[in-house]
């Protein structure tokens, strides 16, 4: 090979069989037709045949509109509304004849919003366009034609370069590797960004290539790839190399993807394959679902019942103005003489009265066009952003430890975060912290360990232990001993029987020191030397195999180094009491899988003898003991037992001796299972393996807990309270979801639990005789059996106060997921206080969310933090992503990222609470303020005989909702609060107003309509009988349409502005600012405007300095008419809130009274709730009291 070194590899021993050959068998056969044609010229991106296939460069771009598609598509994307459309289409037809404005007054509003909104759009393009440049500029060492490596910016790399990426750094594109820093070209990867998971995944380069070590070796370096054309799947890659006229076939093991990380090699080269949008991580990237809250699609609903009323009102002044038309001109005489009727154009034309009907009709669309409010899309997209602030900027959802504020990834969703039903949320690293301590062991049939979990403190408080309530409060020896350990990460043992090497005077040390042998050796971490303080610390493939590690260490046995072949281990003799190093020669690595259950090692000690060390679930290892090694079962599946009641995850540890020959055969057997390249390669390895995993020596079991987040039980306690259903969706076996259950309070004594499971004899039987077909149908039978049964035990107890909760298994939930099960399932899960399924696949987790989504019309929420909930969070209204341990991808993939479960409860009860409040009366009152300024046009029309002529001059129309009215509703959106945080918190049935959607139904909206053709008819009626007819100021004059136009309009910004005033519950200095200056903007508009010249300003020519400000009539009529409008919805609040109160009516008058800390007043408003708190640890105690006083009835 030119420029290389041939060696013999070496394969490592830490990585598994996976690294074995690919062969040209099977996939490889396609190389070259169709979907498999990209050649690739290796350190030859310049050459002809590389020039013509014209491949796409690594310039990556992630925006929505570029600087030529910006303007088209962004106004495509506004006149996709309804109400900008039709605002479109009465601006162009304000160009014509049938206008009743002029054209740049009506298209000028229209421009305002659109451009805002399009501003907006381009603001925050220009912000992904930046991360963009960002990535972009990143920097990477190429090769040159010089031979060496300099560094160059991402976007410039080319397919076929070589490249050179270093420790930590990311992959700029899809790469073929070469070689690495380790002899046999293995490296480290770390693909969080791809699938969320921190473990550490290996790749091996080709061996032909893997001496490639030195920069200088890529000078004469010249190959050529074929291989698959782009794609998005992660975990496929076939193709081939040719390298001086030999073939070699290319597998996934060679491919690494783009924004994967190098990580404990310190270098690697590699082959650009795929660049930019042809790598698979970008080919992965779709777009989130597009999510509307239903409080926007009912917005929708109104704005075309508005439209109704809009067509309906121009189609009766329509008819009316044809029939005024049409008598207009009688036997010569003249009706309406002003309007020339004997000499009309065809608008005012009596011998044309049909066709005069019917463009009154198209004029009556465009002067109407004030019931549809323009502006209040922009005007709620600029409040949701302003919202988004404060949840992004709230304090108290920050969590210090992390430093992770909150993060509202879109703006879309926050009033739906205030009717939430049902929350389905996963379990590990959400409710629990992902974080493993290792806490107990079983060894030689003696438990060790005293510390307590969350659990069994749970299940003391549920039997009254004594015991229990003791290690609760912290009286263990290990919380309150004399000198106490700091913590350390991952380990929260305690027995002095065992630790500070007391564990060589215990009967079974020779056990012990097994065991622990196995949990050093028997895993695939990599060791860490601190070179300053000496101290090992280790990067493992999960939290569980960190906390084996860090517990053999902390008992004595120190995994301090890691070669291909061998481990070293820091060891007490107990012969000596002195630390020793003993090196383990490595053999083989026995992976774990889901299948397989198990890991093992084999390992040769330095007296020379063969042991397989192996871990694994008890469901597995107990079958492969020998009959010799059985005498610690029966006590060591007691506390295996035990420990699964107390919520910890437990694996059972055993090892054997092999014999040489028996070594022999089986490496013989393995490493040709390995390098077969037929299709049961897989099958084989398995039976090479199932060879050597026989005839175990039981030593013991390992527990370790995952423990519940801080908060965890008192957050689903405020939860239950306001109403809100909690599921539990995890993969956890079905002992440990139902005490993670009970330790965070969704389960409690007393509660009935309707336990859905295929765990019974009779299905396991025909899993053993694999009758499929016959299973498949028994499992099912079983199953809605199962769920019948449930449905009868509901009906037996409707009526009472008894609580039910549903566990169900995956097995279980496949079949109750089917088309003809789900809805009965459905019922049934929601007629119960809490769910838990276990053993759910993400696919599962999806479907279930889903069917609740779909099944109950109601607002669900997905919480979870790893990539096996990103199907959930994307299927629910809202996905809350927990930026945790498990990597970024939930969150990418979640509406909000927060950063402990415990925040939803503020989340939830405080912001979802305001902003599903301030959003609801927001566009409640947009349309109640747009009916009283359209109303009063339509009312002076019909006045006019309906004869198209507006009540107010042109830019009073156009600036309405533009300028006068626009910032207080904003002020309203932004900042109104009815109950402070703090007791938002306390009385979280509040939240019950959003999830029965009692502040957005179609009664309140109707009912503020209702007061907005009452104000409207107030303020017409009002002004024109109190200034018609009599003389208007000093010199007699009477009033016209600009004097009463602009009194009218003065008395509609007035009652409007006052009208959010009365709606307002908490007021800041904002508000007081918006609503009083934007009535202050109306008369400094109107002196200004005033003040321009008449072909300008029109009819408003010095009409406020002439005759609206010396009249004491004009003030007297204002101040007359704003009050009388306001009186009825006043009189209706007063009514409601003392006779009729809703539930922040009720909190408001308690905190009025002073009687917020009266328990007697809090608890007769929690008994108004309409849905009972059925966990949780207040159901707990309700449930306990209730108990109490049957117990005394029944004496």
């Amino acid at each position: 090979m030119a420029g290389g070194r041939r060696r013999k590899l070496h394969f490592s021993k830490i990585y598994s069989f996976r690294c074995g050959k690919a062969s040209f068998q099977e996939d490889h056969s396609q190389i070259g037709g169709p979907g498999f044609s990209r050649v690739v010229h290796c350190n030859d991106p310049d050459c002809f045949e590389a020039e013509i296939r014209n491949y796409t460069g690594n310039y990556v771009r992630s925006t929505k509109y570029t600087l030529a598609t910006f303007l088209p598509k962004s106004l495509f994307e506004q006149f996709r509304r309804v109400a900008n459309f039709y605002f479109l289409v009465s601006g162009v037809l304000a160009f014509t004849p049938l206008s009743p404005y002029s054209a740049v007054s009506a298209i000028l509003p229209l421009i305002l919003v659109v451009g805002a909104t399009m501003v907006k759009e381009g603001i925050e393009d220009w912000r992904r366009k930046q991360q963009d440049i960002e990535v972009n500029n990143r920097k990477v060492k190429v090769h040159q034609q010089n031979g060496g490596f300099d560094y160059t910016e991402w976007k410039n790399l080319r397919v076929g370069d070589i490249v050179k990426v270093e420790k930590d750094e990311f992959f700029p594109a899809d790469l073929l590797l070469l070689s690495s820093s380790y002899e046999d070209a293995i490296c480290y990867v770390e693909t969080m960004n791809l699938d969320g998971e921190t473990n550490l995944k290996l790749k091996q380069a080709l061996e032909v290539t893997s001496g490639l070590h030195e920069d200088t070796d890529f000078r004469d370096f010249k190959a050529i790839v074929k291989c698959e054309d782009p794609n998005a799947n992660l975990y496929s890659f076939v193709g081939s190399m040719e390298l001086e006229e030999q073939q070699y076939p290319l597998s996934p093991q060679q491919l690494l993807l783009r924004d994967s990380k190098l990580r404990n090699t310190d270098y690697i080269y590699g082959a650009v394959i795929f660049t930019g949008h042809d790598t698979k991580v970008i080919q992965n990237s779709t777009e989130p679902p597009s999510k509307r809250s239903k409080v926007e699609r009912k917005m929708d609903k109104i704005i075309y019942f508005l439209f109704f009323i809009l067509f309906l009102m121009a189609f009766v002044g329509s008819i009316f103005f044809g029939i005024y038309t049409k008598d207009d001109l009688q036997n010569g005489k003249m009706k309406r003489w002003y309007l020339r009727p004997d000499n009309s154009t065809i608008y005012f034309d009596p011998k044309r009265a049909p066709a005069a009907a019917i463009y009154h009709f198209l004029t009556a669309l465009l002067l109407y066009s004030y019931f549809i409010p323009i502006s209040l899309y922009v005007s709620i997209e600029i409040v949701k952003v302003l919202q988004c602030i404060f949840i992004n900027q709230d304090i108290h959802m920050y969590y210090e430890e992390a430093d992770k504020p909150a993060h509202a990834r879109t703006s879309n969703l926050n009033e739906e975060l205030g009717q939430v039903n049902t929350i389905l949320s996963d379990k590990t690293g959400t409710l629990t912290c992902n974080s493993m301590e290792f806490i107990k062991c079983s060894i030689a049939g003696m438990a060790y360990g005293s510390g307590v979990t969350e659990v069994e403190r749970a299940i003391g408080r549920r039997k009254g232990s004594p015991l229990a309530q003791e290690k609760a409060n912290g009286n263990d020896q290990f919380e309150h001993s004399a000198d106490p350990k700091p913590l350390i990460k991952g380990f929260n043992f305690s027995d002095e029987r065992i630790m500070n090497a007391n564990w060589v005077n215990e009967p079974h040390a020779d056990v012990i020191q097994k065991f622990f042998r196995v949990l050093a050796l028997c895993h695939t971490a990599i060791p860490e030397v601190d070179e300053e303080t000496g101290k090992v610390s280790y990067e493992a493939e999960s939290p569980d195999e960190a906390a084996f590690v860090i517990a053999a260490r902390e008992i004595g046995f120190e995994f301090y180094k890691r070669t291909q072949t061998s481990i070293s281990v820091h060891e007490l003799d107990p012969v000596t009491g002195q630390k020793v190093e003993r090196v383990y020669q490595l053999l083989n690595v026995l992976e774990f899988n889901s299948s397989r259950k198990r890991m093992s090692v084999i390992v040769r000690s330095e007296e020379g003898k063969l042991l397989l060390w192996c871990k694994g679930a008890d469901s597995v290892m107990f079958e492969r003991l020998s009959k010799s090694g059985r005498e610690f079962e029966e006590n060591t599946v007691d506390h295996v037992n035990e420990y699964a009641d107390a919520g910890l995850r437990t694996l059972i540890l055993a090892y054997r001796e092999l014999e040489e020959d028996e070594y022999k055969k089986f490496n013989e057997k393995f490493n040709e299972a390995k390098n077969s390249v037929s299709a049961e390669r897989d099958s084989l390895i398995e039976e090479a393996m199932e060879t050597v995993e026989k005839d175990l020596i039981l030593l013991g079991a390992t527990a370790v807990e995952d423990k519940l987040q801080n908060g965890v039980p008192d957050c689903i306690d405020k939860l239950a309270q306001a109403g809100i259903k909690i599921w539990v969706l995890t993969g956890d076996k079905m002992e440990t979801a139902i005490n993670i259950g009970f330790a965070c309070s969704l389960l409690r004594r007393g509660m009935k639990q309707i336990i859905i499971t295929l765990e019974t004899p009779d299905i396991q039987a025909l899993e053993k005789a694999g009758e499929k077909t016959a299973l498949r149908k028994a499992s099912k039978e079983s199953v809605l059996h199962q769920i019948s049964e449930g449905m009868a035990l509901l009906k037996q107890s409707s009526g009472s106060s008894e609580a039910f909760a549903l566990i169900i298994d995956g097995k279980s939930l496949a079949y109750a997921l089917e088309d003809d099960v789900k809805d009965m399932f459905l019922q049934l899960a929601i007629s119960c206080a809490s769910v838990i399924c276990c053993r759910s696949s993400p696919k599962q987790k999806a479907l279930v969310t889903r069917l609740v989504k779909a099944g109950t019309g109601k607002t669900t929420l997905a919480i979870g933090d790893g990539a096996n909930d990103v199907g959930m969070l994307q299927e629910a209204d809202i996905g809350v992503g927990i930026s945790g341990v498990e990597g970024m991808q939930a969150v990418m993939s979640s509406d909000i990222a927060i950063a402990q479960f415990r925040y939803l409860e503020r989340l939830l009860l405080v912001h979802g609470h305001w902003c599903y409040r301030r959003i609801s009366t927001m566009i409640c009152y947009f349309f109640y303020k747009n009916i009283v300024f359209g109303f009063s046009i339509f009312l002076y029309e019909a006045h006019t005989s309906f004869s198209a002529q507006p009540a107010y001059n042109d830019w009073f129309l156009s600036l309405f909702n533009v300028i006068f009215t626009s910032l207080p509703v904003i002020a309203l959106g932004v900042f109104d609060q009815d109950v402070s945080a703090r007791f938002c918190l306390k009385f979280p049935i509040l939240y019950q107003e959003g999830v029965q959607n009692m502040l957005f139904s179609w009664l309140r909206i109707l009912g503020w309509m209702f007061n907005g053709f009452i104000s409207a008819i107030i303020v017409f009626f009002l002004c024109t009988n109190a200034l018609e007819h009599q003389a208007f100021n000093d010199g007699g004059k009477i009033v016209g349409i600009e004097i009463l136009g602009a009194a009218m309009y003065t008395c509609v910004v007035w009652v409007v502005n006052l009208q959010v005033a009365l709606a307002i519950s908490y007021f800041t200095l904002i508000q007081h600012v918006f609503i009083w200056g934007s009535i202050a903007t109306w008369y400094l508009f109107l002196l200004v405007y005033g003040a321009l010249p008449p072909k300008l300003s029109t009819t408003a020519y010095k009409v406020f300095v002439e005759a609206l400000a010396p009249a004491p009539s004009f003030w007297l009529v204002t101040i007359f008419v704003a009050i009388s409008a306001l009186i009825p919805y006043f009189s209706y609040s007063a009514i409601q809130m003392r006779f009729f109160p809703m539930y922040h009516g009720m909190i408001q008058w308690i905190r009025h009274e002073g009687r917020t800390d009266d328990m007697e007043y809090c608890d007769m408003l929690r008994q108004r709730s309409l849905r009972p708190t059925t966990v949780g640890h207040t159901a707990r105690l309700a449930a306990k009291s209730r108990h109490v006083q049957d117990g005394n009835h029944s004496r």
